[in-house]
């Protein structure tokens, strides 16, 4: 490994294990430009206009949350007249993720936008591409050893930083800005989830002097959420507020709060889901959830993959705006995130 590449690393390992961090940074330390930043000037678009290019939308999963970030590729590669001629879901695997690259690749796409499964497998999987000259764009991950401006266009997340800081600010204002409190985090090595979770913490830690974070536990499996947050609850029957580190396990934290019989501990947590938003519209425990602006970060993606192929520089990192939704704001939130309809039952409960 080159010294400028072991230095880049040492340095993205400090700042993403410090919980002092107040902003949001790569996975290499790079700096974040906001999604906004990233527009197709009209002369872009006259210039794109006629040309033939493709773009290819390779996915790790599908979801609402995919479902959105497509959307707003597919509608920015549709206004620069780029065909979509691939939409793959590689289910979390990494092989058949190296198989949809390949299968893409007949189709002879200029652009592609993945999130890649596993940093290592990834890696080798993309070279084809990379050798092609194809402009690459990544969600919230980076092949090993991949560089920016040779190998890729650029990484594209959320503002890690301000969803952690409005998680905190959320669950403050719901305790009065007192009390006690659990931080449940994601215990393990992800730049995404690790900032976001150290933000909640340093939030607490610096701007409420008369919270304190009084549990703490780390989770890698979302099934065990209720097993853990029960044996929390055992410990500290007097939390005021939790914080999850995002919704799947949150909806097990609220199954082990409705099991303690325990109506007063506020939950807040991150990412859209039907079951923690329907708790927090019929006045349940969870008191608001913190998205990210899924069908921007799909626009930013198209855009950046497209200045790259007209022979812009595009910075390396870029971050799509969070927002928190409270049962108050759960339709305008869903519909600024996902850009769709929030769930029925959600609506229905309002």
């Amino acid at each position: 490994m080159h010294t400028k590449t072991i230095l880049a690393a040492l340095l993205a390992s400090a700042l993403l294990s410090t919980a002092t961090l107040a902003q949001t940074v790569g996975p290499g330390g790079e700096v974040a430009t906001p999604s906004a930043d990233i527009a197709l000037s009209d002369a872009d678009i006259a210039e794109l206009a006629g040309k033939g290019y493709k773009a290819a939308l390779l996915w790790h999963t599908s979801s609402d949350f995919v479902n959105a970030v497509s959307a707003g590729a597919a509608d920015e590669f549709a206004r620069a007249g780029v065909e979509v001629v691939a939409t793959t879901d590689a289910g979390f695997d990494a092989a058949k993720q190296r198989s949809d690259i390949e299968t893409a690749l007949v189709a002879q796409p200029n652009v592609i936008l993945s999130l890649p499964v596993d940093p290592v497998t990834s890696a080798e999987a993309f070279r084809t591409a990379v050798a092609d000259g194809v402009e690459l764009v990544f969600l919230s991950n980076l092949p090993a050893g991949y560089v920016h401006g040779t190998d890729y266009a650029a990484i594209v997340t959320d503002d890690l930083f301000q969803m952690g800081k409005q998680a905190a600010d959320t669950l403050a204002a719901a305790i009065g800005g007192e009390g006690k409190v659990g931080w449940i985090f994601h215990d393990a090595d992800y730049y995404v989830t690790n900032q976001r979770d150290n933000a909640f913490k340093s939030v607490i830690e610096s701007d409420y002097p008369n919270i304190e974070i009084v549990a703490e536990q780390g989770i890698t499996d979302p099934a065990r959420a209720e097993e853990l947050a029960s044996a929390m609850l055992l410990q500290n029957p007097d939390l005021d507020g939790i914080y999850v580190t995002w919704a799947e396990p949150a909806d097990g934290v609220l199954a082990a709060l409705r099991a303690a019989g325990n109506t007063d501990t506020k939950i807040v947590t991150l990412d859209l889901s039907e079951p923690v938003a329907l708790d927090m519209v019929r006045g349940g425990n969870v008191v608001g959830l913190v998205a990210d602006e899924a069908y921007e970060l799909g626009r930013a993606m198209a855009a950046a993959g497209l200045k790259g192929l007209l022979g812009q520089d595009v910075p390396a990192f870029i971050v799509a705006p969070a927002l928190t939704v409270t049962a108050d704001t759960v339709a305008e939130g869903w519909q600024q995130s996902l850009h769709r309809d929030a769930p029925a039952s959600v609506l229905s409960a309002q």
